[in-house]
């Protein structure tokens, strides 16, 4: 494994974006990189795994981590499979994404578990010395960023905090999310959009109760898939930072 910088780092309003490559076992894993401008060798680090049809900096995820590295936490994303730079000749439009993405789910049966393996060599390597240092870790995905992220917090006990939803018990890897499910242990919060169109919320309701942790939380909201009002983006963010043990210090505008 090995982890190289592509480009030079930029800062902007106390935020230093990174863009990095990290070679696994013949995959190459794109990736960006947010740091406070004030870090501590172990500034804590969160994990942002992007929805379907998008990528490692689409909009929200960027709002995101520059919202987690003005309260000094770093956080990190990367692409999924054939999202992004993962994708021969760069990104495309989002619908050829999301039909390529929908039928490895069902016919790959290793996506997941390459994805899991990926963010762990991430992980290991944004964790080292020279880095960010061993501070605590915490993970953010909302979708497909629950679809393979949920297997990670499963898998990695280096993660002590967890914002998961708009994904239910339903799909190919349905057996695999409830499985894994009852492995995570650490402090949950599930966000459900009432009328979610793409995942029902039955279905993720049945999810939530599946979670091994008596630390868990649901937060429920009308609207869409799409809709998840700007509070619960807020207040993701703070559930994190509270778990990660930093202190609430003001974070500034986007």
């Amino acid at each position: 494994m090995s982890l190289e910088w592509i480009g030079d780092a930029e800062t902007a309003r106390g935020v230093t974006e990174r863009r990095f490559d990290i070679e696994r076992a013949g995959r190459t894993v794109p990736g960006v990189l947010w740091e406070p401008e004030a870090r501590t060798p172990e500034t804590p680090l969160v994990l942002l795994g992007h929805g379907g049809s998008g990528h490692k900096r689409q909009d929200y995820v960027l709002a995101v981590a520059r919202r987690f590295a003005r309260r000094g936490i770093a956080a990190a994303a990367i692409d999924g499979p054939v999202h992004g730079d993962r994708r021969a000749g760069g990104p495309s439009d989002g619908t050829a994404e999301m039909v390529e993405f929908s039928r490895m789910w069902r016919d790959d049966p290793a996506m997941t578990d390459q994805m899991v393996a990926d963010w762990r060599a991430v992980l290991d390597a944004l964790q080292a010395p020279d880095v960010l240092g061993a501070g605590p870790v915490g993970w953010w995905g909302l979708s497909m960023g629950t679809i393979l992220g949920l297997p990670v917090v499963a898998a990695e006990p280096r993660i002590s905090a967890a914002v998961l939803g708009l994904m239910g018990l339903t799909g190919p890897s349905k057996d695999r999310l409830r499985t894994d499910a009852a492995l995570v242990t650490c402090a949950l919060l599930f966000l459900v959009q009432w009328d979610d169109e793409l995942f029902a919320r039955d279905r993720a309701f049945d999810l939530f109760t599946e979670f091994g942790t008596t630390d868990k939380r649901l937060h429920a909201n009308p609207g869409s898939h799409v809709q998840v009002p700007a509070e619960e983006f807020r207040a993701s963010v703070a559930f994190l930072a509270k778990h990660l043990s930093v202190g609430t210090a003001r974070e500034g505008q986007r």
